[in-house]
């Protein structure tokens, strides 16, 4: 392989993070991530092996990717992640595997996936409320808070909380859901709710703005103080807790979309490569891999795709605007 390049694109951004989705199964049916009508999995056959993941990211991390976060569908849901986990920390150069997972599978695999070598996990939970829970996702909401009281015995490094910010369901959640967190020393983050094509838009869901949010937290608990980088802004929407007592994220991925700091590139299932969850069209590392391409010619691959990335997503009310394909597809 040749001397390895960095990742940039056209715009300055270095990408050092790539998300994997390892299934696009789940145990869930959330409605703001599968959508309406029957729900189509890939064959399993279409899914890239371990193998073959972990010879990508082998080349990627080459090229300046440290962390690889594993996503869904549900990435627990698949079959043998703690031996995928074990031979990713094996990758040279690959600092950080993290996962992101709805909990209800942590339960017994929170220890197990922290001794493989996972150091972060974030973990949905859009509402206390059992029947509003079961409501959302069709699920049980005790496994899911029996996997985060799992994941805070076996002690990753970091553990957050992700809540949909939906109009209409999540305006009574933000308090008991932040002082859920507060109180076992977790930061909830509030991400607005994607808008889905309408071939497969589940319900009329519109997202609550994350400014709505924020006026919400501030008159409980007073001002909240931002995170800010040392070119004085907050691309990741954290704020602290003017009383210390931790923090908050609230990203605006709609109102406020902070693409000018993107350091990511994600994988599907299917061995998809884009740029963008909002990116219509990829790059088939899958067909490479099994139709006898040469490392060099994935790293070709990963350096075009990032230099095709936009400046910015679509805007909405264009056709763009929307997710091409299903959350539980793209992996989020």
């Amino acid at each position: 392989m040749s001397q390895p390049q960095l990742l940039v694109d056209n715009w300055g951004r270095t990408h050092s993070d790539l998300r994997i989705s390892v299934t696009d199964r789940c145990n869930l049916r959330c409605a703001y991530c599968v959508g309406k009508g029957p729900v189509q999995f890939l064959p399993k056959s279409a899914l890239l092996t371990f193998e073959e993941i972990v010879r990508i990211v082998r080349v990627a991390a080459s090229a300046g990717i440290t962390e690889v976060r594993l996503t869904g569908g549900e990435p627990l849901a698949r079959k043998g992640l703690l031996r995928l986990v074990g031979m990713l920390r094996e990758v040279p150069g690959l600092r950080t595997v993290t996962l992101t997972t709805n909990g209800t599978l942590l339960g017994s695999l929170a220890l197990p996936l922290r001794d493989a070598g996972v150091e972060r996990v974030n973990i949905s939970l859009d509402t206390l409320s059992p029947e509003k829970y079961r409501v959302l996702t069709g699920g049980d909401i005790t496994q899911a808070l029996r996997g985060i009281e799992a994941a805070l015995e076996a002690g990753f490094r970091t553990i957050k909380l992700n809540a949909v910010a939906i109009r209409g369901f999540t305006e009574e959640e933000v308090i008991p859901l932040t002082e859920f967190a507060r109180q076992r020393g977790l930061e909830i983050r509030f991400i607005e709710l994607m808008p889905l094509d309408d071939s497969f838009r589940p319900l009329e869901l519109e997202p609550l703005p994350a400014q709505e949010i924020i006026r919400r937290l501030e008159a409980f608990y007073g001002p909240l103080i931002p995170e800010r980088l040392s070119e004085g802004i907050n691309p990741g929407g954290q704020y602290r807790f003017s009383d210390g007592k931790g923090k908050v994220g609230i990203i605006p991925t709609q109102t406020q979309p902070f693409c000018g700091h993107c350091n990511r590139l994600r994988l599907s299932a299917d061995g998809i490569l884009r740029f963008c969850l909002f990116a219509s069209e990829g790059w088939n590392l899958r067909d490479i891999v099994r139709g006898g391409g040469c490392d060099e010619e994935i790293l070709r691959t990963f350096l075009t795709a990032v230099r095709a990335k936009w400046k910015e997503r679509p805007h909405e009310g264009t056709s763009a605007a929307t997710l091409p394909v299903p959350m539980y597809r793209c992996g989020g």
